[in-house]
């Protein structure tokens, strides 16, 4: 039997592994999640000066329980505030490191920005930020007096 490929229409899928991670240090935990297209998972640590300054560590290590590095993450979500003046710098610091770096693009988000919704997680904040039309790699920091 000869089948001619006219006769035949193949569905094709693309599998677009996305891999995010969100940083939140404005309150008294750092918050720390890495979105897959099968899992979530997160990590929290203790808001304070030596947590700040080795943010990067607490990074690598989240990455390393999913097996993941960061030339793996495709986008960066962090919680421009309002809260901590120095857990939101260093964010924003590592986050715009990062960019420069490895070429990763970021979003800055505050959950003030999402008023309107009802029940806000931080699984959320991808769907939310293209909700919102939160634009990309703009940093408009919220700090608290």
């Amino acid at each position: 039997m000869l089948i001619f490929s006219s006769e035949i229409e193949l569905e094709r899928r693309i599998i677009c592994i996305m891999n995010t991670l969100i940083i939140d240090a404005t309150k008294d935990k750092i918050f720390l999640m890495i979105i897959t297209n099968d899992s979530n998972h997160y990590i929290t640590h203790e808001n304070s000066k030596s947590n700040y300054e080795k943010l990067i560590l607490l990074i690598n290590e989240l990455l390393k329980t999913r097996n993941l590095e960061l030339k793996k993450i495709q986008k960066i979500y962090v919680n421009r505030g309002p809260g901590s003046f120095a857990g939101i710098r260093n964010s924003l610091s590592i986050v715009k490191a990062l960019h420069l770096a490895k070429k990763i693009d970021y979003y800055c988000f505050s959950f003030s920005d999402f008023t309107e919704e009802n029940d806000v997680k931080y699984e959320n904040i991808p769907k939310l930020c293209e909700k919102f039309k939160v634009k990309k790699n703009l940093i408009n920091p919220i700090y608290m007096s």
